[in-house]
């Protein structure tokens, strides 16, 4: 460590005395063990991130566990303009100093930075001029809202050539995700230990009026699942919908449905490596509008675990039939779920067009308005806006898009059969 850095006036009971009194949650808290550089804390909007990020400075200069056994310095301040800087990460109230409950340091505005006691600085800089990150060197980085950042790759590169002090050179990163190449370099960084904070987790430090409000407001929503939830939802370039499409045409209820299909799209085997079971429940209304009503897919499932799954929905949305695809199992497919209910009606249909194919008109139906999501189904929606001609960007089968896929081109293009009386 540098010869100017001098040693904190607190001993080691009182260092963590000090560290009790923060009352921080273990989300907020560094990771264990010395194999990261970076510390990516990804949160919703309120979820406490800011508190995080100004416990941590200040923590690292004056050596305080579970941040730093000894004094580091010095530390880059990176956000998106140095107004933020100032008065969200230093001197908001959850910043820098709101954290500085023992050796509080001294903001030095025409400077640009941060002097504590023993003699640690900590210097601002704006996501807008990396060129400012060329030359300097630290021992530990806070960078906030990187998401925000209009040059973010480049001030990323900058910062790193420069994190090259002390033993062990670490950096912060706090941010509500948005999918920009650089976060998902991030993530997959061997280097990288990743937190999630949601909104909520924070509930005791936030108006109860506004949660109230965002909830009944975004909580189902793919925009709530980014603001408040702390989710990365990604936009996969060629897929056949996106985000934007699916949350115009989400509605909070169905109307009164003319028929209701039960989808399945089963797996070949139920290994804990197999294809998830497609389970999608869906139905129309007299007007030619389908309305996706639930995803209850399975993942490694038996034939007998997915068959129960797949008839409880169909009794309990009294639906008009099980339809299942019978590609990987034929016969067997039904003949499973006749032996548990015979009184369900099966329709099987065998697949003789690729997935991508199969998918395209269905994709516009939803172009032309005519497909609604009944409130939000995360995992079947985040199939859909990755789905391209070269299916999955994961390459695993896309199991839930499937059954809902089968779903709409019955219920929307095919001539439906007599419907079934549902008791109301």
């Amino acid at each position: 460590m540098q010869s100017y850095l001098k040693k904190t006036s607190l001993t080691t009971a009182q260092k963590v005395a000090a560290s009790a009194t923060l009352n921080l949650r273990q989300s907020q808290r560094p990771p264990s063990g010395n194999d990261w550089r970076t510390w990516l804390l990804l949160g919703g909007r309120g979820s406490g991130k800011t508190r995080a990020g100004g416990a941590w400075v200040h923590g690292m200069a004056t050596g305080l566990p579970p941040f730093s056994k000894i004094p580091t310095g010095p530390i880059a301040l990176v956000g998106e303009t140095f107004a933020d800087i100032r008065e969200v990460m230093i001197e908001g109230p959850a910043g820098i100093c709101a954290n500085a409950i023992y050796e509080k340091p001294r903001y030095e505005p025409t400077r640009r930075r941060l002097l504590w006691p023993n003699g640690i600085v900590a210097e601002a800089y704006s996501a807008h001029d990396p060129e400012r990150l060329r030359g300097p060197q630290f021992s530990a980085a806070w960078c906030d809202e990187l998401c925000k950042w209009p040059y973010a790759q480049e001030c990323w590169d900058m910062l790193q050539f420069g994190l090259r002090l002390g033993v062990n050179p670490r950096q912060l990163v706090t941010t509500t995700p948005k999918p920009i190449p650089l976060l998902k370099k991030l993530m997959a960084d061997e280097a990288t230990r990743l937190t999630h904070m949601t909104t909520f987790e924070n509930a005791t430090n936030l108006a109860p009026s506004f949660l109230a409000h965002v909830s009944e407001r975004y909580s189902n929503t793919s925009l709530g699942r980014q603001e408040l939830q702390g989710e990365l939802i990604e936009a996969r370039e060629g897929a056949l919908w996106n985000r934007e499409q699916l949350e115009s045409l989400r509605v909070p209820i169905a109307p009164q449905l003319s028929r209701i299909i039960v989808a399945v799209d089963p797996p070949a085997t139920s290994k804990s490596t197999s294809d998830a079971c497609g389970i999608v429940v869906a139905g129309c209304d007299e007007t030619g509008h389908a309305f996706v009503l639930a995803d209850r897919t399975l993942k490694a499932a038996s034939p007998n675990k997915w068959a129960n799954r797949a008839i409880g929905e169909f009794h309990t949305w009294q639906a008009d039939m099980l339809l299942a695809e019978v590609n990987q199992g034929g016969e067997m497919v039904a003949s499973v779920i006749r032996s548990i209910d015979d009184r369900v009606p099966v329709l099987s249909v065998h697949a003789t067009r690729g997935k991508y194919l199969r998918a395209e008109p269905v994709a516009a139906l939803y172009e032309q308005g005519r497909v609604h999501h009944v409130g939000v189904m995360p995992e079947l929606e985040d199939e859909m806006c990755d789905f391209t001609n070269e299916g999955l960007s994961t390459r695993r089968s896309p199991d839930r898009l499937d059954a809902c896929v089968w779903a709409i081109n019955q219920l929307l293009m095919q001539r439906p059969n007599k419907p079934r009386i549902r008791t109301v």
